[in-house]
């Protein structure tokens, strides 16, 4: 079996009666994994704890082979992570920044500043490394946070938010960057964040907190493939007529961001033929013309909603 980038079993974490983690169990093999919970769902907690942080209460784990209890500083050796929040040296230009960042895992100076060099080049500020870093703009500042993480090329890197503060252009930048991470430079990502079509951008798998619980994981096709399936369709009439018609048809339609109707396929009954059959005597039934019908393809946020709301 392939050694897990993060094997946990068990993994508690209280704070006075309030629980962070509770009876957390997971193994993620090497990749780009996204971390999905509502806030408060323990995310933070549970990157922490891995990290060697905080100390959980109960359980065990490895990050990359390594104990989470008796090998932190390994672990943090090991591993690059970019955090959320900015964490600027005053008066520290780029190339310092992350050359110090470098040194701090054990990188000799001289090999610490060639590669710091290196990742700024590849983070796209070159023409910038010798300015402050506090000088930089937000989506310079998370290139830099980005350069850093990766100096000392770790298998696995921690992505907390990295496209927080971006424009579309920069946001669309980073997630190329990710990309790139993982499938030309060998490294793992466990990428954190409440953006959602970000992580379906560059995951292939998440792991989905809530109330410091896991409740799924895996594939996201997988686990798309997995659940309820959906109609969407556009009419031109009485929506209001339409959508009560529906209901009393057995089918409970909900409005899409793009304007159109959506409703789950009944897990029980003739399946998608007789969902189809139904919208149809519906619309009739309401005089309304159906512009547009087709089979729904479920986006990640979609997934995530459902699960966390079952």
């Amino acid at each position: 079996m392939t050694e897990a980038a993060i094997d946990i079993e068990g993994l508690e974490k209280r704070y006075g009666s309030v629980r962070a983690l509770e009876n957390f169990t997971m193994r993620v093999e090497p990749g780009a994994i996204g971390l999905l919970g509502p806030n408060g769902a323990g995310k933070s907690t549970f990157i922490k704890c891995l990290l060697g942080l905080i100390h959980p209460d109960a359980g065990t784990g490895t990050v990359l082979g390594l104990d989470i209890r008796t090998r932190s500083m390994a672990i943090r050796q090991a591993v690059g992570y970019m955090p959320e929040d900015d964490v600027v040296i005053p008066r520290v230009n780029a190339v310092n920044y992350v050359a110090f960042s470098g040194r701090m895992v054990g990188m000799s100076s001289s090999d610490a500043m060639a590669r710091a060099h290196e990742v700024l080049s590849y983070s796209g500020l070159e023409e910038a490394r010798y300015r402050r870093v506090e000088d930089f703009s937000t989506g310079m500042k998370q290139r830099a946070k980005l350069a850093q993480a990766i100096v000392h090329h770790p298998r696995l890197v921690f992505l907390d938010e990295p496209t927080s503060g971006l424009d579309p252009k920069g946001r669309e930048e980073m997630l190329s960057l990710i990309a790139d991470l993982t499938k030309n430079h060998g490294m793992s990502v466990f990428f954190s964040t409440h953006i959602l079509p970000d992580v379906e951008a560059v995951c292939d798998r998440v792991v989905v907190l809530k109330g410091g619980r896991f409740i799924a994981g895996g594939r996201i096709d997988e686990l798309k493939k997995d659940d309820t399936e959906s109609l969407v369709v556009r009419i031109k009439g009485d929506e209001s007529r339409f959508k009560e018609i529906l209901a009393r048809h057995g089918l409970a339609p909900r409005r899409r961001e793009d304007g159109d109707l959506e409703v789950d396929i009944p897990t029980r009954g003739g399946g998608r033929a007789d969902a189809t059959r139904r919208v149809l005597e519906a619309a009739r039934e309401a005089s309304v013309q159906v512009r547009h019908l087709r089979r729904g393809k479920m986006s990640l946020e979609d997934l995530f909603e459902r699960l966390v709301e079952g």
